[in-house]
């Protein structure tokens, strides 16, 4: 590999060290799906601080080669950028012959969107739509890429999953599925692709600030920030199958643990139905 040296300002701080860790662990090149806003954005500049060339990708191409001219100006990296609807039935296939030349050391699938109100009363396309970019997409891309890391012995994999992922979850059922889908693939993936020197983590936060809740039709109080989303989970990518990033992730999740799953979903499905605006 050709790797260039990290933009580090401080190289002996704690974090700097995990950046050059992820640098020295993934480089040269990392691909971040959903880049162009929220945690995918947030993602890709920790990246890019840390010193690795990107791909950018999402469906809005002007967006992306407004980052695309940020990162490099910036940190002096390469940047490649893919406008590209993931949940079109190709869309995983047509992402990976993009980026055959290049060398790829990480993945984080950060593409995704959720729905909120009642089941019956959504649009079943817009929820196939979902189920498509959510799971099928995501699990192509973790196929293809787990196949070239495992060639390669060495890589990782970032799955975006979240906190209502941990149970059932009223007025946002299907997401919240979805949701479970990622946080398994991610937990079990973590054991089998190890001994191929592939690190595999769920990141799993609770509410962030983004454009995720206008989409989702939702009403957000208390909210984290996606640069720290970002940052926690790279830091624990290599370390942990799972992570929780910021205190309200933890607080959510683990006040919930000594109660009965029928009694989490209840509990998550009053706190659903105050967030949904229709």
């Amino acid at each position: 590999m050709n790797l260039s040296k990290p933009h580090l300002s401080d190289p002996w701080s704690t974090h700097s060290r995990w950046q050059w860790r992820l640098f020295n662990r993934y480089g040269a090149w990392a691909v971040v799906t959903g880049a162009s806003s929220g945690i995918g954005r947030a993602i890709a500049i920790q990246l890019a601080i840390s010193g690795l060339n990107l791909v950018l990708v999402a469906r809005s191409q002007s967006t992306l080669e407004q980052l695309e001219q940020e990162l490099t100006q910036q940190y002096g990296i390469k940047v490649r950028t893919i406008g590209l609807d993931l949940a079109e039935p190709t869309g995983a296939e047509s992402l990976v012959a993009a980026i055959q030349d290049l060398e790829v050391g990480l993945l984080v699938a950060a593409a995704g969107f959720g729905t909120s109100g009642l089941f019956l009363n959504a649009s079943l396309g817009r929820e196939i739509e979902m189920l498509h970019l959510n799971c099928r997409s995501l699990m192509a891309l973790c196929w293809h890429f787990g196949q070239r890391f495992a060639q390669q012995r060495s890589g990782g994999l970032v799955l975006m999953s979240s906190i209502v992922g941990f149970q059932g979850m009223p007025y946002a059922a299907h997401y919240a599925a979805t949701k479970a889908y990622v946080q398994a693939l991610a937990e079990a993936l973590h054991v089998e692709l190890a001994p191929l020197g592939i690190d595999v983590i769920a990141s799993a936060p609770g509410p962030t600030r983004s454009n995720f809740a206008e989409r989702a039709g939702m009403n957000m109080g208390k909210a984290l920030d996606p640069e720290l989303v970002a940052r926690e989970t790279l830091q624990a990518l290599g370390r942990q199958s799972v992570v929780l990033p910021g205190w309200l992730s933890k607080l959510l999740t683990y006040s919930l643990v000594p109660l009965p799953r029928w009694a989490r979903v209840r509990i998550m499905g009053g706190v659903m139905q105050g967030m949904t605006k229709s």
